[in-house]
């Protein structure tokens, strides 16, 4: 059954705590939120409300990661990758210190807070951190698979969680690899490359336009540092045309990393890309918020058009 996914964070971070005495978490006053209560209810002791303070909670988490405990920090994504960026960087990164980054609500999931609460940049700020591994779940089984990842590698992991229910993908023990993505959908016309929910967005443009012939290839790439350079040339080379899709700015997030891929390999494809068209957004519900930026299933339908009459 779908779930939302800082749930199912919630619920794994609970359960790794009953085996790893070593884990700890901190959450900026948002816990009922981000699900590290349910984490707090099983294991008070180790659980820090630190305040609506990110700065100084992520600082406290790389002083606990110092002496060998394995820090889960949370809060709305937005705050996180903003407010907490400064000691993200200047000492979780720097020191390549075992702090793990539980965002929540990432993208426009927290639609009727607006902009302010909109975080579409969490993957460029993240990204450009030396160090720093990034995470994108789009089901069940691989939140529980990323949040298990996390806790049990060493080094600094960015989690991009949702607020959202995300429909189910993968069965139960499917096998993951940090730094590989997976070919959900198989075609050869052209290849989304998607990340979170838009690849059931790129799922739905992909069944529709199958109606009509076109056969669409579907990546999910939930590692997005390091990322799947061999995939993403392979399916350059197979399709000749790579639309990318994420609910994020088109500037610095998946996007970006598909690109850098593709000119440093010399793999070139003309390309498209889905995502927040460098603006800021607004308030609304959330299905309409996608529809407006044109991250629904029928925007990712328009991109494949658009790459397809640019394909060679």
């Amino acid at each position: 059954m779908a779930k939302q996914l800082r749930e199912v964070y919630g619920t794994v971070l609970a359960e790794l705590g009953e085996t790893n005495p070593d884990i700890v978490v901190l959450d900026a006053d948002l816990s009922g939120s981000t699900k590290s209560k349910l984490f707090a209810n099983a294991h008070p002791d180790r659980f820090f409300n630190m305040g609506i303070a990110e700065s100084d909670m992520v600082s406290t988490a790389a002083g606990l990661a110092a002496v060998g405990k394995v820090p889960f920090v949370n809060t709305f994504t937005v705050f996180l990758t903003t407010l907490g960026l400064i000691a993200a960087r200047g000492q979780v990164c720097y020191g390549n210190l075992n702090v793990k980054f539980g965002g929540a609500y990432c993208g426009m999931s927290d639609a009727l807070d607006g902009a302010s609460h909109h975080a579409l940049e969490d993957i460029a700020n993240m990204r450009s951190l030396p160090n720093m591994r990034i995470i994108a779940p789009s089901d069940e089984t691989s939140a529980r698979w990323a949040t298990k990842w996390a806790a049990e590698n060493y080094g600094p992991v960015y989690l991009r969680l949702s607020r959202d229910v995300y429909p189910d993908l993968y069965p139960a023990g499917t096998q993951f690899e940090m730094g590989k993505g997976a070919i959900v959908r198989e075609g050869t016309d052209v290849t989304v490359i998607a990340c979170g929910l838009l690849v059931h967005k790129a799922i739905e443009a992909a069944e529709e336009l199958e109606k009509s012939g076109v056969s669409v290839r579907v990546v999910d790439m939930y590692s997005i540092k390091p990322i799947d350079a061999e995939l993403i040339v392979r399916c350059a080379k197979e399709t000749g045309a790579i639309v990318v899709a994420e609910e994020h700015n088109i500037y610095g997030g998946l996007g970006s990393a598909v690109s850098e891929v593709l000119a440093h390999e010399g793999a070139a494809a003309p390309t498209e890309f889905v995502g927040v068209q460098d603006t800021f957004t607004e308030s609304g519900k959330y299905a309409d918020l996608l529809a407006k930026y044109g991250l629904d299933a029928a925007g990712v339908r328009a991109a494949i058009e658009r790459v397809l009459a640019r394909k060679k």
